[in-house]
């Protein structure tokens, strides 16, 4: 009886130690920020092909939509933890989002990887939220920068999105570099607000026009809005430069900009012609081979998102959230497909950020900066 009964229990350890590790993703694959989500996943669903098991274990990939809505977010993290047991998130597209899913990752204790949200507050004081993004200090002095240094602007104007955390808090971080840079505290001539789904324009852009600035910068959360807002402009005979963020970088903004889009510059993470690892190059060619195209730079944030997790998890030796994000906390020189990933003490990476231009109709790369630049 003894012997039946370690069998048993030797029976029930090996089923145990066989159930998979779940990673859950918390993306938005429909909404306004639909499109982003579905570029991300691209790269995340390319990682787990790639790597299926680790530390002996199968790897269940779940996603649940956060349908670019902050409450649906939220619960789909506490989906992700509570009902699929998820040892680690991996999310979002979209700060606005990103946010509250990281407040309930951190207060249930299980870590989150973000991929592209920028916004400082989707970690700070949050020690389980971690990014492989720049953030928007970062990013809106990169702009600036090259608004100032580069296209020679002495003036600007900025029209955001009120209703988004991103577009409000990028904003902020572009008028205090352009003002410093510029050494004149009246550079920035005026900032305009429009909402979440507005589709005309006319106003904000009557108002920008009449001060005649150098260049515009619009960061907007929703990339269609951008290019809407850029299409207007020409309709109404502006000849600006028009500047933006990271969620520029999508099919729909070429699609609804057409020809209006031309010669405008954006932020991002990523372009095939400035890799910086052999991970880089490695994905750049098995990504081609998947999708028959070059990723975009959310594609391969999804995809560092993933392998850091797994990078993680291989470290701490275990599935255990905590020993997870001790591991994450401690990452130094990742190699990534978007580069070599340094967390700082907030969570956030400390890399480059690209500038890419579009110009016939495709996204052009045009220079790299560094955080010490």
């Amino acid at each position: 009886m003894r012997w039946l009964s370690f069998l048993m229990l030797f029976a029930m350890v090996l089923c145990f130690a066989a159930e998979p590790i779940v990673i859950g993703v918390y993306e938005p694959m429909t909404g306004p920020y639909a499109a982003g989500g579905q570029m991300t996943m691209e790269g995340i669903n390319l990682a787990y092909e790639q790597v299926k098991e680790v530390l002996g274990r199968k790897i269940e990939l779940v996603l649940v939509d956060n349908k670019s809505d902050k409450v649906e977010a939220a619960n789909a993290v506490a989906r992700l933890i509570e009902y699929h047991k998820a040892v680690a998130i991996i999310g979002s597209y979209g700060s606005a989002v990103a946010i509250p899913g990281s407040e309930v990752a951190n207060k249930l204790g299980v870590p989150m990887v973000g991929c592209s949200p920028t916004n400082p507050l989707v970690t700070l004081g949050k020690p389980f939220a971690f990014r492989v993004c720049f953030i928007d200090p970062f990013q809106g002095t990169v702009m600036a920068q090259f608004a100032v240094e580069k296209l020679g602007a002495k003036t600007a104007v900025v029209i955001q999105d009120i209703a988004s955390d991103y577009s409000v808090g990028l904003s902020h971080y572009f008028q205090e570099a352009f003002k410093k840079l510029t050494k004149n505290n009246k550079s920035v001539l005026g900032v305009i607000s429009y909402q979440t789904g507005d589709q005309d324009f006319t106003a904000q852009l009557t108002f920008a026009n009449s001060k005649n600035p150098d260049v515009i910068f619009i960061p907007a959360a929703a990339y269609g809005e951008a290019a809407l807002i850029i299409k207007q402009a020409r309709e109404l005979g502006m000849k600006q430069v028009f500047l933006g963020g990271d969620t520029w970088e999508a099919p729909e903004f070429l699609e609804v900009g057409g020809k209006s889009v031309e010669g405008s510059y954006f932020s991002t993470h990523f372009d095939t012609e400035a890799v910086t690892t052999p991970k880089a190059a490695e994905f750049i060619k098995a990504f081609r081979e998947k999708y028959g195209k070059d990723p975009s730079a959310f594609a391969a944030l999804g995809y560092d998102a993933y392998m850091l997790v797994i990078d993680a998890i291989k470290r701490a030796n275990s599935a255990d959230p905590k020993a997870i994000r001790d591991a994450l906390a401690t990452t130094k020189n990742f190699e990534g497909a978007t580069g070599y990933i340094t967390l700082d003490q907030n969570g956030d990476a400390v890399k480059d950020a690209v500038i890419r231009m579009v110009k016939d109709g495709k996204f052009v790369y045009v220079a790299t900066v560094r955080p010490s630049e």
